[in-house]
């Protein structure tokens, strides 16, 4: 098997990996595929895309149109019996038969049941990127057991409010999944996880205090594998160090040898 390769994704990165895309029908909803694939893009491609669950129920009703619209091929299974067993297990050998073909780089989990993390271990113990894709609701278990996980809230798709006359303008923050993703408007925002910030910017940090950005980037997915901007209202990373100046400093440097600029970043010191 060729050398591992982990490859967290940054604003600055190629994508170029080949991406085994297994989706747990039962634990994953069909409105989120156009946003999903999307962000898949943006690591690598998508060879092969399954899904598994049981298609002859009325549940899977919403699934017809998405199967057809994103070529993702359905593995049927039959529920003989109350539960969803027989399609995790499903799910998990087709993951451990594609896994031994040795043609893929990485696998893209999603899922938000924990009975998946034993998976999730194995996949990164043979040296393969595991990007998992689950909802708020996701056990930290599987999480972490990814090297990058993704909230879909982030990634589903709603219609732009009515302008109205009679209300004021919307605090919501919009966000969106990638440039190719539809906007979706979250409230609410959760507080930035300051001690966190600070750990990663010293790890990532020069004698000076200063971090590039990627390579900051690279630290927050390596710390929180579901560490995402957009969870803060920002669609990148450098739109977020940028809007928060109450935590960050941010500097412009130009790169040695050519005219691009790059962009560093720093904690700033508590007040008090």
């Amino acid at each position: 098997m060729a050398s591992p390769k982990t490859i967290f994704k940054v604003e600055s990165e190629a994508p170029s990996l080949r991406l085994a895309v297994l989706i747990d029908a039962d634990n994953a909803q069909a409105s989120v595929m156009e946003g999903l694939f999307a962000e898949i893009a943006g690591f690598g491609e998508a060879t092969v895309r399954r899904i598994y669950g049981d298609f002859t129920s009325s549940q899977s009703a919403s699934w017809k149109k998405v199967l057809n619209q994103f070529s993702i091929k359905p593995v049927q299974q039959f529920a003989y019996t109350s539960g969803k067993n027989a399609t995790d297990g499903t799910m998990i050998i087709d993951a451990m038969d594609l896994l031994y073909t040795r043609r893929f780089d990485g696998f893209c989990l999603v899922t938000s049941d924990s009975d998946f993390t034993g998976l999730a271990v194995r996949l990164r113990e043979e040296g393969v990127t595991v990007i998992g894709f689950g909802e708020q609701k996701t056990p930290s278990a599987f999480r972490t057991a990814c090297h990058k996980f993704v909230l879909t809230e982030v990634l589903r798709p709603t219609a732009a409010p009515e302008p109205s006359l009679d209300r004021p303008p919307s605090s919501a923050i919009e966000l969106s999944a990638s440039a190719s993703t539809k906007e979706v408007v979250s409230q609410g925002l959760p507080a930035l996880p300051m001690p966190f910030i600070r750990d990663a910017i010293e790890q990532s940090s020069g004698d000076d205090g200063w971090a590039h950005l990627g390579t900051f980037g690279q630290y927050l997915s390596k710390l929180k594998s579901d560490f995402d901007s957009r969870v803060y209202g920002h669609r990148k990373l450098s739109d977020l160090v940028r809007a928060r100046t109450d935590v960050f400093d941010v500097q412009d440097r130009v790169s040695p040898g050519s005219d691009q600029k790059v962009l560093y970043v720093r904690a700033k010191a508590p007040k008090g």
